[in-house]
């Protein structure tokens, strides 16, 4: 799927979806994290992973 697909099924830009991606983005709202585990067919954990600040 690609990003474009992804933020059209999601209901966000491609641009976020970038942001989101790169690891760019601060936070991310339950509702958009819930849309993207449903158009992947995945858990949350599957995509997001905790780093400790250094």
């Amino acid at each position: 799927m690609t990003t474009s697909e992804l933020a059209k099924r999601v209901g966000i830009t491609p641009t976020n979806i970038s942001i989101l991606k790169t690891g760019k983005a601060k936070a991310i709202r339950f509702s958009t994290l819930e849309k993207i585990c449903a158009a992947l067919d995945c858990q949350p954990g599957d995509i997001i992973s905790y780093v400790a600040d250094k």
